[in-house]
C-alpha cells in the first residue's frame, strides 16, 4: 500500500511505472535458500545472477571476462532482477554488486560502432537510462557494492544508488572523453551525486578518483577496507530490512521528488507526506511503540 503511495507521489502508475524490458520473468524460485550473503552467479547464459534472502535481494553483474561492461544484455538482465516481484512486501532492500576486479567497465563498445546503427546504439542508452530512473523510482532502497574500478555508464549506475559502499582499493571515472564519446548520459546522475565542478573535472579530463575522492565529494556512503565490505553492506542492508518497508517506500519517493522543487514547495509536498506518514499503520504503531517504552512491531 504505502510502496504504491510513493509511487504514486512519483507519478508512477501501477505496476507498470516503468517499462520491463524483454528478458523473461524470473520464476518465484529466482532466489537461493543459502546464506544471507553475496550470491556467487550461477552457471547459465544471464549476464547477472540474483539471490534473496530475510529481505535482501543481491544482484550480481557476472560477467568479469567482459570487466561486467553494461551490454544490452545486461542492462536487460539488470533491469529484469531489480523490477522482479518489486511490490512483494518480502522486498526489503536490494544491493548491487559485482563479481571480479572491476565494477563495471560501462558500455559494450563494441555495441557502439556503426556495424549496429542509429536504432540500436538509442535503444542501448534508453534502457540504460531506464535502469537508472527505475532504481531511484524502486520502492526500496537500492545500495551498490563496490569493489574495484567503476568507469563510465558504471559509474553511473554506482551513482544512481540510494547508498553506495566501496573498498578503499576501488576508483571512479567518466573516461569516455578519451576516446571521443563523452560521458553525457553517465554525466546525469554523477552531477547529480557530486558537486558540478568535480563532476566536470571527471568529464573534461576522463581522469579517474579514488574512493576516498569519492567519499569525500558525495558519491559513495562509505569506504571499508576490502575484507569488510561484504560484511559491512549487509550492515547497513540488515538494518535497512528490519524497518518498516511502508514507511521507507514512502520516505524514499518523497525524498527524491522534493529535491526537484523551490523550498517552499518541498516543504509543503514533504509536510503533506508526514501527515500520510502518520496515517500508515506502522506509523502509528512506531509512534505508539515508542510513548509506551517498547520494540514496535511491523506490518511489513
Amino acid at each position: 500500500m504505502a510502496a504504491a503511495a510513493g509511487l504514486r507521489a512519483l507519478g508512477a502508475k501501477g505496476s507498470g511505472w516503468l517499462r520491463r524490458g524483454p528478458w523473461p520473468l524470473l520464476t518465484a524460485g529466482f532466489c537461493s535458500g543459502g546464506p544471507a550473503g553475496i550470491g556467487r552467479p550461477e552457471p547459465g547464459s544471464r549476464p547477472t545472477s540474483t539471490r534473496q534472502r530475510d529481505g535482501i535481494r543481491s544482484i550480481v553483474l557476472s560477467d568479469p571476462k567482459r570487466r561486467n561492461a553494461l551490454s544490452l544484455a545486461m542492462l536487460r538482465s539488470l533491469q529484469n532482477d531489480i523490477l522482479h516481484e518489486a511490490e512483494s512486501q518480502d522486498l526489503k532492500v536490494i544491493i548491487i554488486s559485482a563479481e571480479g576486479p572491476v565494477f563495471s567497465s560501462g558500455h559494450d563498445l563494441k555495441e557502439l560502432t556503426d556495424e549496429h546503427g542509429p536504432d540500436y546504439h538509442a535503444e542501448v542508452f534508453r534502457t540504460c537510462s531506464e535502469v537508472m530512473v527505475l532504481i531511484q523510482n524502486h520502492p526500496v532502497p537500492v545500495i551498490a557494492m563496490v569493489n574495484g574500478l567503476a568507469s563510465a555508464a558504471g559509474c553511473q549506475l554506482v551513482a544512481s544508488c540510494d547508498i553506495a559502499v566501496a573498498s578503499d582499493k576501488s576508483s571512479f571515472a567518466a573516461p569516455g572523453v578519451n576516446i571521443g564519446l563523452f560521458c553525457s548520459t553517465p554525466g546525469v546522475a554523477l552531477g547529480r551525486a557530486v558537486p558540478r565542478k568535480v563532476a566536470l573535472e571527471m568529464l573534461f579530463t576522463g581522469e579517474p578518483i579514488s574512493a576516498r575522492e569519492a567519499l569525500l565529494h558525495g558519491l559513495l556512503s562509505r569506504v571499508v577496507p576490502e575484507e569488510r565490505l561484504e560484511e559491512e553492506t549487509l550492515r547497513i542492508a540488515r538494518k535497512v530490512a528490519s524497518l518498516s518497508r511502508p514507511v521507507l517506500s514512502l520516505g524514499k519517493a518523497a525524498f527524491y521528488r522534493q529535491l526537484a522543487q523551490d523550498l517552499r514547495t518541498a516543504y509543503h509536498l514533504t509536510s503533506q507526506t508526514m501527515v500520510d506518514n502518520l496515517g500508515l499503520p506502522d506509523g502509528q504503531e512506531g509512534v505508539k511503540a515508542f510513548l509506551q517504552k517498547r520494540k514496535p512491531v511491523w506490518s511489513h
